[in-house]
């Protein structure tokens, strides 16, 4: 156990980023071998999912509640659940070559994670184990379930369920990232999980991960310990996850049995490879055997619910919302935020125990914002810090004795630590990246971390997809108010903890984020996300 405490720190140290160094990569893009976008499972004819004909009437209130318009689990709202989270969002075209966008956020739009799903028989579709693929907006066979299993499957649970899962290839971030793209991976799985929490409720469900489960567990369910992967691109399990439509809460294993009776399915579907030239960074496979979950007690529920902010503004709808999502590219530096919509904003990434995304999971949050706020009216520019935690002596007796920690409003955990113009140090702080500083704000996420990893190393990864959720509420805050927002994975570790005087690694930062007024692209407009299918299904349609 120890030596797996060891291994996750000094992975960590080793891919910071310093003033004098980055951490290691190849220094270039190799686009020959760049990895390919879409991971197909092509043994099966994939079962084609309708595409929305028109989003549901969901509105914002409905991304943090769930409508009362409960959906049946029928083919067409489980598409819209995948098409809402974790499907295509648009095309960019420049030239010869076009890159597709997505629901869900990703470190250089490389998108790492994949999705599994374990459905009941439905109308045109037996119970079995599917892939998601967003290309082609289809379910992928890769196992039937027999009628006798599922109904195993419904009697523990109790209710109406079925199951998804993410896992992580990390050879289409180490591409571009080298060493540093374990972290990245670990984000985008946040995101993911944050972007199909947000789904679930817009069609009336709850998702909750069964967090006791190992990811031997996972492997078994899913049949990735009977997959014959191309070296470096198999799926590390990330989550697994039940949607259900009760409030009822649902138990978060599976029974021996049960898992005994997955053991013995026979799982079809090779995959394609995703580059031709292999490329190993032995660091980041190493760390991941040392981040390997086992079975565990089911951790305490996130924290009491409290009432949101009451805070009236015209949204547009939880749907529209989701569609609108994009990563900003560069920011005006000249649009001002006020003070009502700031805070607002701030409030809905606290956790509720019975309020999305954070009910996914179990067990207390473990990561504060650091925040740099460079244009909200009715508040003082400065560094700030926002507590999320339950223990804000124990960050401040950490703190520089000379920071202010001064309260802006009372029962509301935002801290004034300093006052002054810090747009040129978040810029530099970033990477030199300029949407940090001409943003209305730009913050660091700093984590609890040596005392929690020293007790379970795996929580590395969950601390990650911690960061990664809370980056999917702001970006889908500023999309909301016409803004947008951009994850910030290129920071210098150690002068973010400067700031604060952290003396060790009991606190770490592990993700950026700006948000403000986007200057928008010049290129090409976005082209409509698929139409390449309307085209080929209108044609199957039409002989």
């Amino acid at each position: 156990m120890q030596n797996h405490v060891q291994k996750v720190f000094r992975y960590h140290e080793e891919t910071k980023h310093h003033f004098h160094r980055f951490a290691r990569s190849s220094g270039y893009m190799d686009w020959k071998n760049q990895p390919g976008p879409f991971r197909f499972y092509g043994e099966k004819k994939a079962l084609p999912l309708p595409l929305l004909k028109k989003d549901p009437p969901a509105a914002y209130r409905h991304l943090y509640e769930k409508t009362e318009d409960v959906r049946p689990f029928t083919e067409e709202n489980i598409g819209g659940f995948l098409e809402l989270s974790l499907g295509l969002s648009a095309w960019k075209s420049a030239g010869n070559s076009r890159r597709a966008l997505r629901m869900n956020p990703s470190s250089g739009n490389l998108h790492p994670t994949e999705a599994h799903l374990l459905l009941p028989a439905m109308e045109k579709s037996a119970s079995g184990i599917y892939h998601y693929n967003p290309l082609l907006h289809a379910l992928e066979p890769r196992a039937e379930l027999r009628e006798e299993l599922w109904e195993k499957i419904r009697k523990h649970f109790q209710t109406e369920i079925f199951f998804i899962a993410l896992g992580s290839i990390f050879w289409r971030e180490s591409w571009k990232y080298g060493e540093r793209a374990l972290r990245y991976c670990l984000l985008d799985s946040g995101h993911a999980l944050a972007a199909l929490r947000f789904s679930a409720n817009i069609f009336g469900w709850k998702l909750s991960c069964l967090s006791t489960l190992s990811d031997a567990d996972t492997e078994t369910l899913l049949g990735f310990d009977r997959m014959q992967w191309h070296e470096t691109e198999a799926e590390f399990p990330e989550v697994f996850c039940a949607v259900h439509a009760g409030e009822k809460e649902i138990p978060r294993q599976i029974p021996d049995d049960i898992l005994h009776d997955f053991s013995l399915l026979s799982f079809g579907g090779k995959t394609n490879a995703l580059s031709s030239r292999i490329i190993r960074w032995n660091l980041i496979y190493d760390t991941a055997r040392s981040l390997r979950k086992p079975r565990t007690a089911e951790p305490a529920p996130v924290p009491a619910d409290i009432p949101f902010r009451c805070h009236a503004f015209s949204a547009p709808a939880a749907a529209e919302i989701i569609r609108r999502r994009r990563s900003a590219l560069s920011f005006s530096g000249n649009v001002r935020m006020n003070t009502d919509d700031f805070l607002a904003i701030l409030d809905k990434c606290l956790p509720r125990s019975s309020h999305s995304p954070f009910d996914a999971e179990s067990g207390p949050s473990h990561v504060n914002l650091l925040l740099f706020v460079h244009s909200v009216a009715g508040l003082e520019r400065g560094m700030y810090f926002f507590l999320r935690t339950d223990h804000p002596e124990k960050i401040r007796a950490c703190t520089d004795p000379d920071l202010l920690w001064e309260q802006k409003e009372k029962d509301f955990p935002l801290y004034l630590l300093q006052k002054g113009d810090f747009r040129e140090k978040a810029i530099r702080l970033s990477c030199n990246q300029g949407i940090a500083g001409y943003s209305i704000f730009s913050l660091g996420m700093i984590a609890v971390f040596r005392s929690l990893l020293e007790k379970e190393a795996f929580q590395y990864r969950k601390l990650f997809r911690e960061c990664g959720m809370i980056g999917q509420v702001l970006y889908l805050e500023a999309a909301a108010r016409g803004l947008r927002g951009t994850g910030i994975g290129c920071y210098y570790d150690d002068p973010v903890h400067e700031c604060l005087s952290l003396p060790d690694n009991e606190f770490q930062s592990l993700y950026h984020f700006t948000l403000g007024h986007a200057v928008e692209d010049k290129g090409p407009a976005d082209l409509p996300p698929y139409e390449h299918l309307k085209t080929e299904r209108d044609g199957k349609e039409a002989g």
